[in-house]
């Protein structure tokens, strides 16, 4: 209980900084503001007592103490004085589609005699050190951030030149490195640490900061506990071999030491070409088998075979290792009918060994044609190049592609980043529509801004179909992704970096400037699949240009009006075998490394997290698959849609085959003793109202006076 009104003004200080999280604070605190006002006797009523107890026993209770979740990262506040230590461990959760920051826990005690010497840097980070040390059954291994109102703390992991206490903490918090963040608060804001030094409980046993007085601490020797398997177990095995008929032969044979050819006849074809090689043997009514260099127990009982594999495969001296090593480990220790198939099915259907090993194996998916066009601008891929340098009057930042399939010309507009769907439609109305039509079918990938309903609504009036591409899967757009690359090596070439001009025949900083020069440039070169220029498989014939003018004296040789026609027809019909000579080499190569896909509707499969940056934890110990998910629908024989929960939630439902494979189950008959992973499935909620989880974006659009936002709803596939 305070005794002085320094100390009432200092819980009130602690307790406010909690107040909006809990009911009533104010009419329970006023009694004990009245008390802080100078005017007033310090005086401690019954009322006082009452308030101080309520607004006490509401801080260590709930709502206000919150349970962990370790998916969620944790905020430590720690704050050191003269007179103590104190640390608040937060975090923040989110409680009806709202963040909430609430406390787990509270320590704090008052500093030995010892540590009254201690300098400010010191003090605050042997609070640092006693802080991690007292809470790391909640900071183990997570993620969490160090709020502090002392600068110099920072220093403390990298100090090159500390002294011996320094050196003592900076080795002792090495541990929390990858998973700690350093943060600055100021003092006047972080009261609810401060507020914990400041009126710390004794150093006492009773304290859970408690920290012993003596200089060292003693640590006690204690001896090591050997155990053995009981006599129980091996009473188990001898009734197991009367229930059994191989073995209640075999040991009826092998204890009698006669051989009763009847007997041994009744034997199994197995058991039967063992014995007569000598290799059973019985002791003490436990039967053996003897192989070149090793000794072990026959088993018949499911019972008893059950924990065989738990502790050759499961156990962490065994490490889950592959299925020869472990079967390498369980003969050594015991053998039983079909043991090399139950081992080999233990290993394939771990659940942990299924996640965490790396896909070795060839991945699914072999090589499909897309359907090639007839005529040309029928088929078309387009995609975005950004974060490029303003260029031009207008600060283009970003340039659109669009090539065509057929005869592979390209089409090169610049725009801006931030151009919405409706800026985008307009460019191609004005400068590409008159030129070539309209498309009949559109491969890019998943932007908003053809994904949103203004752009889908629009294509279909238009007769237009829009295929997107598999997530992770960028070589469906292989042309335009090829293109860009070809595009911004030439860019790079020849527009200036810095004061630096890289080529003699260009002095600009201007990108916009090139654009035109270089698209005519790739033109007229050559390309791979069809052996021709596009300007010659669209006109017939290649635009001059200044290279031209060194062949003036050569004779000019043009076909005629008549044979003109034939001439295309042979140029398109040499495009056509060219192309799918070009397919079929890549297809050959790309199979080599790929498997034909056998995914049925209901299969369960994990998903790789390969591509998957959002999940909590250190990226070298993240599970190379996650799951288990459960097929919805088949896109082609190459693409799947899942039923899409937890961890990956907020990722797009679909999945190129290359990126699942199969689950095995377990099978609880053979193996009772594993843990059966639960299938995740998602909520049945399928209310039309989209609820905002997190704003992600803001922007204003040129022009108008209104803000836009990119949000993350929390059901994005309702």
């Amino acid at each position: 209980m305070p005794q002085t009104k320094k100390e009432i003004m200092s819980f009130l200080g602690f307790a406010s900084y909690y107040s909006q999280h809990r009911r009533d604070f104010a009419i329970h605190a006023r009694s004990l503001y009245r008390i802080c006002d100078k005017q007033t006797v310090f005086e401690l009523t019954q009322e006082r007592i009452q308030a101080y107890e309520k607004i006490r026993y509401s801080l260590n209770n709930t709502p206000l103490l919150l349970m962990p979740d370790w998916k969620l990262p944790f905020k430590l506040y720690i704050d050191a004085c003269c007179e103590g230590q104190g640390a608040a461990l937060n975090q923040v959760q989110i409680f009806s589609d709202k963040p909430y920051e609430g406390p787990i826990c509270f320590i704090s005690r008052q500093i030995k005699p010892t540590e009254a010497r201690y300098g400010a840097s010191q003090m605050e980070c042997l609070c640092l050190v006693g802080a991690l040390e007292k809470l790391h059954y909640y900071l183990d291994v997570s993620v969490f951030e160090l709020i502090t109102d002392f600068h110099e703390i920072r220093s403390l992991l990298n100090m090159k030149t500390p002294n011996r206490h320094m050196l003592r903490w900076q080795i002792a918090i090495q541990e929390y490195r990858g998973n700690m963040t350093i943060a600055h608060k100021a003092g006047n804001i972080h009261k609810n640490s401060d507020s914990l030094s400041r009126w710390a409980l004794p150093n006492t046993p009773e304290n859970p900061a408690y920290v012993p007085t003596g200089t060292e601490t003693q640590i006690p020797i204690e001896g090591i506990n050997i155990t053995d398997v009981g006599t129980e177990f091996f009473e188990e095995v001898r009734d197991s071999y009367k229930l059994d008929n191989n073995c209640h032969i075999l040991t009826s044979l092998l204890d009698k030491d006669c051989k009763d050819e009847s007997l041994a006849n009744s034997l199994d074809d197995i058991s039967k070409i063992t014995y007569d090689k000598g290799r059973f043997h019985l002791s003490d009514g436990i039967l053996y088998h003897r192989s070149k260099h090793t000794c072990v127990m026959v088993l018949c009982s499911r019972m008893l075979i059950k924990t065989i594999p738990l502790e050759c495969h499961d156990n962490i001296y065994s490490g889950q290792l592959s299925e020869d090593r472990t079967m390498e480990r369980m003969k050594k220790c015991s053998l039983w009918p079909s043991w090399r198939k139950d081992v080999i099915e233990y290993c394939h259907s771990c659940d942990r060994c299924q996640k965490a090993n790396k896909a070795t194996c060839k991945r699914f998916g072999l090589m499909i044609h897309i359907q090639e066009p007839s005529t040309p601008w029928e088929v078309v891929h387009m995609n975005w190049v950004t974060a490029l340098p303003p260029g031009a009057e207008k600060g283009y930042n970003a340039f659109l592609v669009i090539v065509d399939r057929y005869r592979k010309t390209p089409i090169f507009l610049p725009c801006h980043k931030d151009d919405t769907a409706m800026d985008t439609a307009l460019l191609m109305r004005n400068r590409v529509i008159s030129h070539t039509g309209f498309f009949k079918n559109i491969i890019s990938g998943r932007d908003l801004k053809f994904t949103c309903a203004l752009s889908t609504n629009l294509h279909k009036l238009l007769g237009t179909k829009l295929s997107f591409l598999t997530a992770y899967h960028p070589q469906t757009d292989g042309l335009a992704e090829r293109m860009i690359q070809t595009l911004e090596g030439m860019i790079r070439r020849f527009c200036a970096y810095g004061l630096e001009f890289k080529h003699p025949y260009c002095f600009t900083h201007d990108w916009c400037t090139l654009i035109p020069e270089l698209e005519l440039a790739y033109k007229t070169s050559i390309h791979s699949s069809t052996g021709k220029t596009p300007e010659m498989l669209e006109k017939g014939w290649n635009p001059k240009l200044s290279v031209d003018t060194l062949k003036r004296d050569l004779v000019d040789i043009h076909p005629t009006a008549s044979n003109f026609n034939l001439f295309l027809q042979k140029v398109r019909h040499h495009t056509n075998k060219s192309i799918n000579d070009a397919f079929e080499y890549a297809k050959q190569k790309w199979d080599k490394s790929h498997n034909t896909p056998e995914f049925k509707v209901g299969d369960l499969i994990l998903v790789s997290t390969f591509n998957v940056n959002n999940i909590k934890g250190p990226k070298k110990l993240k599970d190379s698959f996650a799951g288990l998910f459960i097929i919805k629908e088949l896109h082609g024989t190459n693409t799947v849609q899942v039923e899409i929960s937890g961890e990956l939630e907020n990722k797009h439902p679909t999945f190129l085959a290359g990126l699942v494979k199969h689950y095995t189950s377990s099978y609880k008959e053979l193996f009772p003793l594993r843990n059966e992973t639960p299938l995740e499935v998602p909520s049945d909620d399928q209310s039309e109202e989209k609820k905002v989880l997190k704003v992600l974006k803001e922007r204003r659009p040129r022009g108008k006076n209104e803000r836009e936002y990119l949000v993350r709803y929390r059901n994005p596939h309702h």
